[in-house]
């Protein structure tokens, strides 16, 4: 691993697109901008689907846990294959097969099967593990913080323009003829096709580390084969036992369970509640996630800035404040009596620093 090590990028050059650490920086954050856009691409027309497939409240509900959790056995799955055959192959392989339930979903004709649909589609979230690992294995200590904060903002970016493109999209197939009934269903086809598309450029034009593909370095001996015995497990165990991890579990649980919600209801519920129209209640519900363009990368810079001054322990100590500040946000939130001032609330929140 020290050829590897030897190679990662000490500095972010965002107009470089011909080093393969750069390449893979643009494509990575663009490949999770796309997935979130299928993940919740069907989150700003659940007003339409509700009364297509005549959902209640809580059938709704249980759509949403489904697209959620189901990342979490995914994720448990696409960490172990990216260290396995890489996470080039990897990310390809989970954009180019999450593509055809976030397509099929058009073939949704009562809850059970849209409940399906949901729970296929959410293994897409995993992307964020790819995202990470791919972007750590190609950037030097010094700068790591500060370039996985940015590829999971700009993609984390593809929640909020898919609440403000998604009903775009359908008014248009409105526009041209189409029943409601048969918009939403023609809309989820345009980000599956676009996920086909981004999964095979990602295999083309990425590898998996600053030092070629694993499989080309294993077979030259300049990296070692993994142990075939459950490694894996060894590792998770291992973990797991750490009381840190679980404190850090909790912590992401909360901020970007926050955010998943936010995403999934945020413009159905600006819809019932303000009695909005479509479009207008997804650019409202959009524009939280619009702030992971500068706030998750401002954590980076800020993280990787403190750890320099007084390691570790001063990330855990703006990780505190940080939270404790997105905790406060959400209780103004929360009380505010309008969409307005809910809104400047929100955004008033720093919780996407995380």
């Amino acid at each position: 691993m020290d050829l590897i090590d030897a190679q990662k990028a000490t500095r972010i050059k965002l107009f470089d697109w011909k080093s393969v650490q750069m390449r893979s920086f643009h494509l990575t954050w663009v490949s999770f901008f796309l997935c979130f856009f299928g993940w919740f691409g069907i989150a700003p027309l659940m007003a339409v689907v509700r009364e297509d497939l005549d959902l209640s409240k809580s059938e709704i509900s249980w759509t949403i846990i489904a697209s959620v959790a189901i990342t979490i056995v995914v994720r448990l799955v696409v960490g172990p294959l990216c260290d396995r055959i890489g996470p080039r192959k990897t990310y390809a392989g989970l954009m180019i097969l999450g593509a055809f339930p976030v397509m099929g979903i058009g073939l949704a004709n009562s809850f059970e099967s849209f409940l399906l649909f949901r729970l296929a589609i959410g293994g897409i979230g995993a992307s964020f593990v790819i995202t990470q690992y791919h972007t750590s294995v190609m950037f030097a200590p010094n700068v790591v913080g500060t370039a996985t904060a940015t590829t999971a903002g700009w993609g984390n970016l593809g929640g909020g323009v898919t609440l403000m493109v998604m009903p775009l999209i359908f008014a248009a197939i409105v526009m041209l003829g189409a029943e409601e009934t048969l918009g939403w269903r023609l809309a989820m086809v345009a980000p599956g096709m676009v996920l086909l598309v981004a999964g095979a450029a990602y295999y083309q034009f990425t590898e998996d580390c600053p030092a070629g593909n694993y499989r080309d370095l294993r077979r030259s001996g300049a990296m070692a084969e993994l142990n075939k015995s459950g490694s894996a497990w060894g590792t998770f165990r291992s973990a797991a036992a750490d009381p840190r991890v679980w404190f850090m579990f909790l912590i992401y649980g909360a901020c970007f369970g926050t955010d998943l919600t936010i995403l999934n209801i945020g413009a159905i519920y600006f819809f019932d509640s303000f009695d909005l129209d479509l479009k207008t209640a997804g650019l409202i519900a959009g524009l939280f996630g619009l702030m992971s363009i500068f706030a998750r990368t401002l954590g980076g810079v800020f993280s990787d800035k403190i750890a320099a001054r007084t390691g570790l322990g001063g990330r855990v100590h703006f990780l505190f404040i940080v939270t404790f500040l997105g905790g406060v946000a959400l209780f103004s939130t929360a009380t505010a009596n309008s969409w307005q001032s809910r809104f400047r609330s929100g955004l008033s929140g720093p919780i996407r620093v995380w």
